[in-house]
């Protein structure tokens, strides 16, 4: 079960974390999902997700400040660097993270 915890420490041992939140009944959290993935997959081979379904762990959102699905929450060396919810693209959130990745990956 995802735990706050657990989330938390994804984010302090990794270099780039995605946080995806999303419930059973949001039909577009379901299609921006794969997408989102496959991309991610494509682009940055040491991106860790890390999926939130609010409808069983309902202590997570509020705690990252969530209160609209589908959110995205990107942490880069542990830190906060966009944040993206409800009307989000694809190209849109790869774009923003892309030059700050191969910084810290260069």
């Amino acid at each position: 079960m995802q735990t706050i915890k657990n989330i938390q420490k994804c984010i302090n041992e990794n270099i780039a974390v995605m946080v995806y939140f999303s419930a059973p009944t949001c039909k577009i959290c379901h299609a921006l999902k794969p997408k989102l993935l496959q991309a991610l997959d494509a682009n940055f081979k040491e991106f860790k997700i890390q999926s939130v379904d609010i409808s069983l762990t309902e202590e997570i959102a509020p705690y990252f400040g969530v209160y609209a699905i589908p959110s995205v929450l990107v942490f880069l060396d542990s830190k906060e660097f966009l944040r993206k919810s409800r009307h989000m693209s694809v190209d849109e959130v790869i774009r923003e993270i892309k030059r700050p990745y191969e910084i810290m990956t260069s």
